[in-house]
């Protein structure tokens, strides 16, 4: 038996007999953080699935999201846009391919602004 911060008893079952309790629940206690990164990653970083299942395919998978993920909220901040940060970055995978700059492609779009290239048909 093991007792967390609180002074609270936990009990784990486990068929390791070789491990002291306190181990046995700090371990517990990083599996839980793990958990939550995993979630936050899950939640924020637009990760569907990890292509490839090597330690380092993970890191660098992770890294790449995390560092788009920084780059669209220095943008966000920078530019002073009001959409959120999900709104920035689906605007930006769909407009992957475009040419004009991502301010443009987040200005609000009137009417006008959108038939004003438009030819007329005579």
């Amino acid at each position: 038996m093991a007792k967390d911060d609180a002074g609270k008893r936990l009990v784990f079952l486990i068929n390791n007999l070789a491990l002291k309790p306190e181990l046995i629940a700090a371990l517990y206690r990083q599996r839980s953080q793990v958990e939550l990164f995993f979630k936050c990653v899950k939640q924020h970083l637009r990760i569907k699935a990890f292509l490839g299942t090597t330690e380092n395919a993970v890191k660098t998978q992770i890294w790449i999201a995390v560092c788009n993920y920084v780059l669209i909220a220095i943008v966000k901040k920078r530019l002073h846009l009001p959409q959120t940060l999900y709104e920035i970055l689906q605007i930006s995978s769909l407009n992957v391919f475009e040419k004009a700059p991502l301010h443009q492609l987040l200005m609000p779009t009137t009417e006008k602004a959108i038939w004003q290239n438009q030819l007329a048909l005579l």
